[in-house]
């Protein structure tokens, strides 16, 4: 949804877009097993809470790298805090 809204994308442009940032194929986006293991490998964060994952601001921060795009409470927190 994110790349629908940050780049205008329709749905099967955005989640082949997602899976080659991710390194992925486009049908292991919606495998809950695959993308456990690769929000983890990436810093994306996850649904629940792990020790030393990241998370919340941190998470969006990574997904922001990941993904090539401006996510606004990244980009409001960047100003901020002077980055």
């Amino acid at each position: 949804m994110r790349m629908q809204l940050a780049k205008s994308m329709k749905i099967d442009d955005a989640k082949k877009y997602v899976a080659e940032k991710l390194g992925v194929e486009p049908i292991d986006l919606s495998d809950s097993d695959k993308m456990f293991d690769i929000r983890a490998d990436k810093g994306l964060g996850r649904s629940f809470d792990m020790n030393n994952m990241p998370k919340g601001i941190e998470a969006k921060f990574n997904i922001a790298r990941v993904l090539g795009i401006k996510i606004n409470s990244v980009e409001r927190f960047k100003d901020r805090a002077g980055l």
